[in-house]
């Protein structure tokens, strides 16, 4: 008689058998069964201090390993917690697992202990979602999710895990490795040369991309897509979509654009569901059915051509193909208005005094960066300054759901997944608020970052609303309080702490805060500033 496991084995065998390094967790009643079954194993786990985090944490580290993200949390409010960051994944078409403990399933209908609709609760948040019914199918269950999480618009899945299914047991079949990958979705051959020739044919063609392709896998692609061609693509990530300062004057390359060729790029608020191309035909390169057929309402007979294929293997099938597109003026136009900044920012570049203005604090902290950084760059008015200057290796910003807030727990995962060169937060005041005690998190782990907070003592972007749609008379409920010391908030956590409130103090601090070998905030008094505007 084969040995039987219980079904916490099965679930964490199953874990390493789809390529699992790293689970991101909090621990609670209803996954203690899981945790003993962790037990020397050779899965670590980072334990946060709040659930959400867990997820947040998920989310970067696939982006930055190409695994896919584990959350592990327990069931009732564990679990709803943990809801509140799954927005941020789908959005971010980030492939994230997200795994709660559930009330037994005898006890359920009976007011059991923390019972919840969990399902339903995680279901419009995710690609799938579902309750694990029996152990002896635990392994299909992970399997199932890592596949679906994978396929096509990558995205978050969750999985409710039933005490009772957890403590059972069953022989310990494993699915095969092939089960926990993606259904192949390829662009076919004849599509991807019908995709070129259209490319080919037009002046002045643009592609854009999805987040789905803001991975190292997808960097790559894009990389070669770009070389071939000889026409760079957009990639829209920002709920700001045209006003994206990281994107800089790309309204008038799209304003002129006559083909734009969505690459796993949903034609959304982002892009004025196609208003801000007016004269451009569409080509849509898209995994999911629903977006093609919407496409198809906003565009009409504008929407030349659909291919159904996952962004990845249809990036490396154009960029295998692909060769230089005759009007290499228009690559050169589209790569030098999206590199515009304004001139008049050079007046802010080492500009004495303070408070200090983001664009100081911007131009400042890039002079210590280098060509292995990692930034995490969060949203807001701070945020927005950050993401027009700042470069490094590769980067996540807060993403396409727009939500603030996940930037520290982003950083620690981060650290977690390189080692190796700066690891680098930037945020605002109002973000620093959300996960501090991440701080803590990245002390026990040993994951140092720093963290740079522009600390204007308000919800700038919120503020700059009131002001603009109802008089700066009618502002309120914006302030934070200037004078609140985040640095020493996570000094007393056991990172680093620095307080600026001059330009002539910045460089000192950023060096200090760098050279600690620990988790750091660098709290710097902020001139509180709009978002910038890079429209010429």
């Amino acid at each position: 008689m084969q040995h039987e496991l219980r079904g916490a084995d099965i679930l964490w065998g199953a874990l390493k058998r789809g390529g699992v390094t790293r689970v991101f967790s909090l621990s609670g009643n209803h996954i203690m069964e899981v945790y003993d079954a962790a037990f020397g194993d050779n899965i670590s786990i980072i334990h946060v201090r709040h659930e959400a985090a867990a997820v947040h944490m998920a989310e970067a580290w696939a982006r930055l390993t190409g695994e896919v993200g584990v959350a592990l949390v327990t069931g009732g409010q564990g679990h709803s917690n943990a809801c509140a960051a799954l927005p941020t994944a789908l959005a971010g078409e980030v492939p994230v697992l997200l795994l709660s403990g559930h009330a037994p399933t005898h006890q359920l209908g009976m007011g059991a202990f923390q019972e919840t609709p969990q399902v339903a609760m995680a279901e419009p948040v995710t690609k799938a979602a579902w309750l694990a019914q029996r152990t002896d199918t635990l392994a299909a269950d992970v399997a199932r999710g890592f596949a679906i999480a994978r396929g096509g618009r990558p995205g978050p899945v969750h999985i409710s895990l039933p005490t009772d299914v957890l403590e059972g047991k069953a022989a310990p079949t494993q699915p095969d490795e092939a089960a926990f990958l993606a259904p192949p979705m390829p662009l076919a051959p004849e599509s991807a040369q019908a995709v070129l020739a259209a490319i080919q044919a037009a002046r002045k063609p643009l592609i854009v991309v999805g987040s789905a392709l803001n991975n190292p896998a997808g960097s790559r692609a894009r990389a070669a897509l770009e070389a071939a061609l000889g026409l760079p693509s957009v990639m829209m990530e920002s709920p700001r979509g045209l006003n994206d300062p990281s994107l800089g004057a790309i309204n008038e390359p799209l304003a002129q654009a006559d083909l734009v060729v969505l690459l796993g790029k949903p034609l959304d608020f982002t892009l004025q569901f196609g208003k801000a191309a007016p004269g451009a035909r569409f080509i849509a390169i898209e995994p999911d059915g629903g977006i093609i057929a919407r496409e198809q309402t906003l565009l009409g007979d504008r929407l030349a051509l659909v291919a159904m294929a996952a962004p990845l293997p249809a990036a490396e099938a154009l960029a295998a193909l692909a060769t230089p597109h005759p009007n290499a003026a228009w690559g050169a136009f589209t790569r030098e208005a999206i590199a515009h900044r304004p001139a008049a920012w050079e007046e802010f570049r080492n500009r004495p005094g303070g408070p200090v203005h983001p664009a100081t604090l911007g131009y400042a902290l890039q002079e210590h960066l280098d060509a292995d950084t990692t930034l995490l760059l969060d949203g807001g008015e701070v945020g927005q300054w950050m993401q027009a200057i700042l470069k490094g290796r590769e980067r996540i910003t807060n993403g396409v759901a727009g939500a603030i807030g996940a930037i520290n727990c982003f950083a620690a995962a981060a650290r977690a997944a390189r080692p190796d060169g700066k690891v680098v937060a930037c945020m605002g005041d109002g973000t620093f608020g959300f996960h501090m005690a991440e701080f803590d998190t990245a002390v026990r782990h040993n994951l140092p970052f720093v963290a740079v907070v522009g600390n204007d003592g308000v919800w700038n972007a919120e503020y700059q609303i009131q002001r603009r749609d109802y008089g700066p008379e009618r502002a309120h409920g914006c302030d934070l309080g200037q004078a609140t010391r985040y640095d020493l908030v996570v000094a007393a956590l056991g990172g680093h702490g620095e307080f600026v409130t001059r330009f002539e103090e910045l460089h000192p601090a950023l060096e200090r805060a760098f050279a600690s070998g620990r988790p750091a905030c660098v709290n710097v008094l902020l001139d509180g500033q709009a978002a910038p505007s890079l429209k010429r």
